[in-house]
């Protein structure tokens, strides 16, 4: 079976990983290199994850309970919950999914006296433009925070120049991954270092629990090949376990209750030394393979809906389609020897709240219940491709009873 994706990251990194948790390092001095290196004006925060970064921010700015925060209709599940922790309103706002950006229209719709906020996530390795959206935000006098955890590309971007607030991930499934981390810029001064003394008074990641990460991802790496892989989910088959749920919940950065705790925690000298590594050391040539092998997948699917056909920028950090039955396209491909998912992360879509039915993001809901992830990335044959493009494509009537598992 052809693997869902690989680990973007190398074994001399892993190595490098492990080693620094065996021993202990100068924390502080780690956390200086990664923010100087992110941030020469010094307006980087080095945190254990956007989640942190995020809380902290919400902590530093202590908004009046009720408040309003304008969220892009599609992020991931925590973003709302530690809005709503900090006792504040997340309020929808639909996308236009052919270009994965924010109509200003629908911020207008949303926005209310008691808005104070936008976070607008770019989104499957897209980036939309901001330049309406920061002059609304300007204009209404709202803080504009610009989620990039998914849209990565190298120090070509490190956000909007007129968002007050850009947060990038290093998690275990990002691009550059460092197991861990994440960099959240943050223009105003005297919020950033609020952020960070607030910061500073939490406990620091285990080293321990670290290694155990850095261990975990080493097996996932020797598993991302077609063979070892195969025999991985006939292993789950055998124990009675679905190899996606097994998967999906390895990858999982804060799994189980206890959100806050968990993510209210300093980065570990490890995880800050391979951040910096991973920040110093990327190579943009990376991103260009993963982008022509996406374009090279488009040309072969022509008849396949997918959300972003029209979006300004996009580097298919992952490769959404959509179906009409995306479980059932699930499964034949897994029968076909692709690994496709609908759990490439933890995205939905956000609830209106109770009392603004006029809200509801029809657009996002309709697209993200349709959508799962092909296994599109640098290091696919061209013939396993044309093999994902034809098993994607509408099964023909002839194909409705089960097909032989192709191992290709």
């Amino acid at each position: 079976m052809i693997p869902r994706g690989k680990p973007d990251i190398g074994w001399a990194d892993l190595a490098v990983a492990a080693a620094r948790c065996l021993r202990p390092g100068d924390r502080a001095a780690a956390q200086r290199r990664v923010e100087a290196a992110w941030s020469p004006e010094g307006e980087a925060l080095a945190c254990l994850s956007v989640r942190s970064g995020f809380d902290l921010l919400l902590q530093a700015l202590a908004l009046p309970a009720g408040s309003e925060i304008l969220v892009s209709a599609i992020t991931i599940r925590d973003m709302t919950r530690i809005i709503e922790h900090h006792g504040l309103v997340p309020v929808p706002v639909d996308l236009d999914m052919a270009t994965l950006s924010v109509p200003v229209a629908n911020l207008e719709r949303a926005w209310t006296p008691r808005t104070r906020a936008i976070l607008v996530a770019h989104l499957f390795g897209s980036r939309m433009p901001l330049d309406d959206i920061a002059r609304f935000a300007r204009e209404r006098g709202l803080l504009l925070i610009e989620d990039c955890a998914q849209a990565f590309t190298g120090p070509d971007y490190r956000g909007h120049p007129a968002s007050d607030v850009c947060l990038f991930s290093f998690g275990p499934i990002k691009t550059a991954t460092a197991l861990g981390g994440g960099i959240v810029t943050v223009r105003d001064g005297m919020i950033r270092e609020r952020m960070r003394a607030i910061q500073a008074g939490y406990p620091v990641q285990s080293r321990r629990r670290y290694l155990k990460r850095v261990l975990t991802f080493g097996v996932f790496k020797l598993l991302a090949a077609p063979t070892p892989y195969r025999a991985f989910t006939a292993a789950c088959r055998a124990l009675g376990r679905e190899h996606d749920a097994v998967i999906s919940g390895a990858l999982r950065g804060f799994p189980g209750a206890g959100l806050m705790a968990k993510i209210r925690q300093q980065p570990s000298a490890p995880l800050l030394a391979l951040l910096a590594r991973r920040v110093t050391r990327f190579d943009p040539r990376r991103v260009a393979r993963r982008t022509q092998v996406a374009r090279t997948a488009i040309a072969l699917m022509p008849g396949v809906d997918r959300p972003g056909t029209r979006a300004a920028e996009h580097s298919y950090w992952v490769f959404p389609i959509q179906a009409a039955d995306p479980d059932g396209l699930v499964r034949r491909l897994w029968r076909h020897g692709f690994d496709a998912t609908r759990g490439a992360s933890s995205m939905s879509v956000v609830d209106r709240p109770p009392d603004r039915p006029e809200l509801e993001p029809r657009e996002a809901r309709r697209v993200m219940d349709q959508v799962l992830y092909l296994p599109v990335y640098p290091g696919i044959a061209d013939h396993d491709l044309a093999r994902l493009a034809r098993a994607a494509a509408a099964p023909r009537p002839a194909e409705a009873a089960p097909v032989a598992h192709e191992t290709g």
